[in-house]
């Protein structure tokens, strides 16, 4: 089956395989003439890079590449990203990769133009209607993952260096102007890579799907997200080739990134805290605290999740699903516990405290308190 469209919601995405060779007609569409193309350390000697830096080049545009992103990018990447795009006088960003070069190519694209600290922008209230709107440049982005949809993502994720806090920044133009969805760039993806951003965009549908607060449309998309990685996720991580099920996995991201304007929860907060003093991969960490986080809200969840267990067919209603969840987890080879994740000697009263602060608190379908969630640290291990 041969999968393509061209699609508007939320931003216009050219979606299919081999879109990438239009790269060139929708930078120059969007108006920008110097692009940065920024992209991870990782990828930028890879044959996809080179290959899609080439189409721009042969189309007249002068080769401009930024590539040093963190895993977990902090301002520390961030200022130096800033430094090249004005040094080259550029006008627009070309995201690049996974979740951490797409976001902090798109917090390029917001502060370049900016007179105050990115701290100051922080998803609090209405902290974004600080920003200057009409200093925020163009962004194009070009994911070669399937998990954070951080291509369809009204804000990114950035780490505090000297707190080790990763902290949400928001603004409505932090949306892609455009994105450019072609699963052929994903099909190097290492296995682990493929399984941490598979469940990472679970997590997001999962999460999104429980939250308690009202938005039908999420609640929709984030379940129809989980069908389809359901569906897909082990067969694109025993057969990477598998351009359909490729791109329907790149479908279930964006649609998990759409979907969580409902809410996140005590998996995001927890994780972000880990990931940022650890360095553990975001969406494997998520996928390991994943059951503990789901006891803690059985008494809230239980009925939507039997809901959610018929649509996607699976028996034995929140136990069944508990069960998938496992299975999964085992079949990608995903570490059963936080310590063989790579965390040794955690502080459990700085994860909790960082953790009670993350936004994603709010939303989770039990209130999270400092007593109940540093016991809920504590089981991870």
């Amino acid at each position: 089956m041969i999968l393509t469209g061209n699609w508007s919601y939320p931003t216009q995405i050219l979606f299919g395989k081999g879109r990438i060779k239009e790269i060139s007609n929708l930078t120059k569409s969007h108006g920008i003439k110097r692009p940065l193309f920024v992209t991870d350390t990782g990828l930028a000697n890879q044959e996809i890079t080179k290959r899609s830096l080439r189409l721009l080049s042969d189309s007249g545009f002068d080769e401009a590449l930024f590539s040093r992103v963190d895993p977990n990018p902090n301002e520390l990447n961030l200022i130096d990203g800033i430094e090249v795009y004005k040094e080259g006088q550029h006008d627009g960003i070309i995201a690049f990769g996974g979740g951490s070069a797409l976001d902090l190519g798109k917090m390029i694209a917001f502060m370049s133009g900016q007179d105050r600290p990115i701290w100051d922008f922080e998803d609090v209230g209405d902290w974004w209607q600080r920003a200057n709107s009409d200093l925020i440049a163009p962004i194009i982005a070009i994911p070669t993952t399937a998990g954070t949809g951080s291509e369809v993502g009204r804000a990114s994720v950035i780490t505090n260096s000297k707190t080790h806090e990763k902290k949400i920044i928001y603004h409505p133009k932090v949306l892609p102007s455009a994105v450019i969805i072609d699963p052929e760039l994903t099909v190097g993806m290492p296995k682990n890579i493929t399984a941490g951003t598979g469940m990472d965009a679970f997590a997001h549908c999962l999460e999104a799907y429980s939250s308690p607060h009202y938005h039908p449309m999420g609640q929709g998309i984030a379940l129809e997200g989980m069908r389809l990685i359901k569906e897909n996720l082990l067969l694109a991580y025993n057969d990477p080739t598998n351009l359909t099920a490729r791109a329907h996995l790149m479908s279930a991201a964006m649609m998990g990134a759409t979907a969580f304007q409902k809410g996140l929860g005590a998996i995001h907060a927890i994780s972000h805290p880990i990931g940022a003093i650890y360095n553990t991969h975001h969406g494997t960490t998520n996928a390991v605290i994943m059951l503990d986080v789901l006891d803690f809200n059985r008494s809230k969840i239980e009925d939507q999740i039997n809901i959610a267990t018929n649509y996607l067919g699976i028996e034995g209603g929140f136990t069944g699903f508990k069960n998938f969840i496992e299975v999964l987890c085992r079949d990608l080879n995903i570490p059963k516990t936080l310590s063989e994740l790579g965390v040794k000697n955690p502080n459990i009263d700085l994860i909790t405290d960082i953790a009670m602060r993350d936004p994603s608190v709010g939303a989770n379908p039990v209130k999270m308190t400092k007593e109940n969630t540093k016991e809920l640290i504590e089981t991870l291990f």
